[in-house]
């Protein structure tokens, strides 16, 4: 089964409503967005991180026209989960293509929240701009740079609920 495949049937077996398009490979945003439709979601931009020591991984998904300065996040994410009680992540930096496949079964160019479907312990925390809770409507690649969902903000929650990582909405940038 494809990737793409693994994320429609986990969506389809547990009612969750969404659409999906193919297009030619998309690595990066400026790549995707010319194959986006104008459906009026937000197309989401994902970062997969890990901590100083290697041991705590953080997925970071907000729009995609925002660009993040790495120390600015840490010094969010950090507030946040100290806030928590839960332990800081510390410096940040890119997690690697193996560690990527390890945590979420994905490979560079195509990350997304539903690389948590492959998540099965739960690992990996998962940090969203609040911004995009406002949208209607949400885009990500289904773990594959050659397609994108799109999914309502309710519908994602429910993805959220189920998928069984933790996750928060944090205030990411300014809009």
């Amino acid at each position: 089964m494809t990737r793409e495949e693994i994320v429609l049937n986990y969506l389809q077996e547990h009612n969750i409503p969404y659409s999906c398009y193919n297009h030619p490979e998309g690595k990066t945003i400026e790549e995707a967005k010319r194959w986006w439709h104008d459906d009026g979601s937000v197309h989401c931009k994902n970062l997969f991180f890990r901590n100083h020591k290697g041991n705590r991984h953080y997925l970071v998904c907000f729009h995609c026209d925002y660009d993040l300065d790495i120390h600015d996040l840490e010094a969010r994410l950090k507030a946040s989960l100290v806030a928590q009680g839960l332990p800081s992540c510390g410096k940040l930096s890119f997690a690697s293509p193996e560690r990527m496949e390890r945590y979420l079964g994905l490979e560079p160019g195509s990350v997304s929240p539903f690389g948590l479907i492959n998540d099965t312990e739960n690992h990996v925390h998962l940090f969203l701009d609040e911004n995009i809770k406002n949208a209607s409507s949400l885009s990500f690649h289904p773990n594959d740079c050659r397609g994108t969902v799109v999914i309502s903000k309710e519908a994602f929650q429910t993805y959220l609920t189920e998928v069984g990582n933790t996750y928060e909405y944090i205030k990411l940038y300014e809009s």
